[in-house]
């Protein structure tokens, strides 16, 4: 059997680089980025240099054409984090960049686009969850961000949404937005020795590697993501099967089949009990 096509952009940024691994094996691979290195500066075998936020959708047209599908990393950075203002443009160019992968893997009729979203969309939320005064967050609720970066994640979702109608452009694309958690091994050892706040936002959030390839390609394979109105648009939460968790994953196990294998609690036990310990002996 054939390897689908599948193109990745942003292919030398963090989140593909914990994708790789598996898509190699499975996918035929097309990677775009502006840079052929990680952020150590190793190179990325593949990459293909690519301005995805140039208007001029005939520079990299080609790769998306025959794509079965396409996974959408890319970001763009502001020079100063530190400046407001250069957040907001870069986090404007990101919603224009969502555009331009929109539209191109509309224009080369791809299957499916399955863009990383971030937990950062309704991360209103979690002071209140964290603070006792909200439970629980579901993909359906409304969405609310205090920051740029989360009002541009907002904003590839909205769009998004656009295209699966196919009201604009007469015909519609699939969209998965995954709204990754955190996707790192270091967050509950990061915490300030006996800050159980810090921990328990670290373990609701994890999600092991081998579970975001698992989520990644389920939503890039699964044969129908029609929502209850025959829409192909779903939003999932990227997390592992956490005992802490306090965004919901249902959706994503009723739709595509994700089954996570790991558990933050079990993952990180150690850990917390070091955290537990410290905190009881304030």
């Amino acid at each position: 059997m054939a390897k689908r096509k599948v193109v990745v952009t942003g292919a030398a940024g963090y989140i593909a680089s914990l994708l790789l691994p598996a898509f190699r094996k499975r996918y035929n691979l097309t990677l775009l980025d502006i840079r052929e290195t990680n952020r150590d500066g190793i190179p990325v075998e593949g990459i293909k240099i690519v301005d995805l936020l140039n208007k001029n959708r005939d520079a990299y047209r080609r790769y998306f054409t025959g794509a079965d599908a396409v996974v959408h990393c890319g970001f763009a950075q502001p020079e100063d984090p530190s400046n407001p203002d250069q957040r907001f443009w870069a986090e404007l160019a990101n919603v224009q960049m969502a555009y331009n992968v929109y539209q191109t893997a509309w224009e080369e009729k791809v299957r499916r686009v399955v863009v990383c979203s971030s937990n950062h969309a309704a991360d209103y939320y979690e002071p209140m969850i964290l603070d006792g005064k909200w439970d629980f967050v579901t993909p359906d609720m409304k969405t609310l961000s205090d920051n740029y970066y989360g009002w541009a994640k907002i904003a590839y979702e909205k769009l998004g949404f656009v295209f699966v109608v196919g009201k604009e452009n007469g015909r519609p694309l699939e969209i998965v937005q995954i709204r990754i958690g955190g996707p790192r091994e270091t967050d509950v050892a990061n915490c300030k020795l006996g800050d159980l706040r810090c921990v328990r936002r670290a373990l609701a959030a994890y999600i092991s590697q081998r579970d975001l390839a698992q989520l990644f390609i389920k939503s890039i394979e699964a044969e129908d993501i029609r929502d209850e109105n025959g829409v192909p648009f779903q939003i999932f939460y990227g997390i592992s099967n956490n005992s802490h968790a306090y965004w919901s994953i249902v959706n994503a196990r009723k739709v595509i089949g994700y089954e996570p294998q790991d558990n933050s609690e079990v993952r990180f036990a150690d850990l917390i009990m070091k955290h537990i310990r410290a905190a009881e002996n304030r």
